[in-house]
């Protein structure tokens, strides 16, 4: 059975907007290990935008600011598939995407049914349907010093009416101050 990763940035109030901290050369040397161990990334509609085209046009442009993020671009652009949860977006920009407009829970109990690698989720409405249906195995939050005191925040309206018992299965802190935790399934 293949693996549902859960992983985002958040920052210590649980703010998980994106424009909330920098990303540092030991956070996104992190993110790039992890999409190099993934097979499928599920997103909605809001982070693919959000995240398609901006990395695949810098892995193939090589405009990239920094190494660190050449190296990210490279690899998230290298996934081998993307599902794109939507009712509205018509094309996917990305010839290795597919958009699928069915129940998201139904789409990945399926996913992970199949043969292959690590499907990797990331986001808040998405994923909070998925941990409410119990599809999802790990937990990679990447936590930073700050506190954002706005935006939106971790598992808001996850309509988790029972919590979910995790246990700690790694961490490690980096030079800035971010804490990486990853968990599992208790």
């Amino acid at each position: 059975m293949r693996k549902v990763i859960f992983s985002i940035n958040t920052t210590l109030d649980g703010c998980v907007d994106h424009t909330k901290g920098v990303p540092d050369e030991e956070s996104m040397e992190h993110y790039t290990r992890l999409m190099r161990g993934v097979e499928t990334l599920v997103y909605g509609r809001k982070i693919y935008q959000l995240m398609v085209p901006f990395w695949p046009d810098m892995a193939k442009s090589g405009s990239a600011p920094t190494p660190w993020t050449g190296e990210f671009a490279k690899a998230f652009d290298a996934v081998r598939e993307f599902v794109v949860f939507s009712r509205t977006l018509k094309q996917a920009g990305h010839p290795n995407a597919r958009i699928v407009s069915t129940d998201p829970v139904e789409e990945v109990r399926r996913m992970k049914q199949q043969q292959g690698g690590d499907i990797h989720i990331s986001g808040v409405d998405l994923p909070s349907q998925l941990m409410k249906a119990g599809l999802v195995d790990e937990f990679h939050l990447l936590v930073a010093p700050i506190i954002a005191g706005a935006g939106p925040r971790l598992m808001e309206g996850s309509g988790l009416t029972e919590g979910l018992k995790l246990k700690l299965a790694g961490s490690k802190t980096f030079k800035s101050g971010c804490v990486q935790l990853r968990y599992e399934k208790a």
